[in-house]
C-alpha cells in the first residue's frame, strides 16, 4: 500500500474538482444549517452588506469535502487500474485557520484543490500516519474563497 506522501509531493497543488453554486442549491443547504437572510431570501440578500443570494461558509466547506470525496474515490479506481493500493484515510483529528476569504454567490463555480503538507508516523499507532493538509478553494475568477489547514489519518 502506498501512502499520502508517496503519491503527492508535499507542496504540490492537486485540483479536487469544481463545484457550481445555485440559487437552489444555496436555499436548500442555508435553510437546513444556516438560515441568515443573506443565504435564504434574494431581497433581504441584495439589501445586505453582501449585495446578493450568497452560500454560507458552512456550505463552501461542505462543497470542499463533496469534491474531495469524488476525487478520492475515482483516485482509489485509478491507482486500483495501475495495480497500486490507495492509502486508507480515516476521519480528521481537526482542522485550523478555517478563513472564508471572499462570498460564493449564486451561479459562481468553485474549484477546490488539496496540498499535502506534511506527513509523520504515529509513533504510538503503527502503520498509522498523521498527514497535514492544504484545503483551498477559488472561484472561477481565481479568487480565493476558502482556505484551511486540515489533519487526515492514514492508516494501514
Amino acid at each position: 500500500m502506498m501512502t499520502l506522501e508517496e503519491l503527492y509531493q508535499a507542496g504540490r497543488k492537486v485540483v479536487t474538482g469544481s463545484l457550481t453554486f445555485t440559487a437552489e442549491d444555496i436555499v436548500r443547504f442555508a435553510r437546513d444549517f444556516d438560515p441568515q437572510p443573506f443565504h435564504v431570501d434574494e431581497e433581504q440578500a441584495r439589501q445586505s452588506l453582501f449585495g446578493g443570494l450568497c452560500a454560507s461558509g458552512w456550505h463552501t466547506s461542505a462543497g470542499w469535502m463533496q469534491c474531495f470525496l469524488r476525487f478520492w474515490k475515482e483516485e482509489i479506481r485509478r491507482l486500483a487500474a495501475e495495480g497500486l493500493h490507495a492509502p486508507k484515510l480515516g476521519p480528521s483529528p481537526g482542522f485550523k485557520e478555517l478563513r472564508w476569504l471572499k462570498p460564493v454567490y449564486a451561479g459562481d463555480t468553485i474549484t477546490y484543490a488539496v496540498t499535502l503538507l506534511e506527513a509523520r508516523i504515529v509513533a504510538s499507532r503503527p502503520g498509522w500516519r498523521i498527514n497535514t493538509i492544504l484545503c483551498e478553494g477559488e472561484n472561477q475568477h481565481g479568487e480565493p474563497v476558502i482556505r484551511f489547514e486540515s489533519k487526515v489519518i492514514e492508516f494501514a
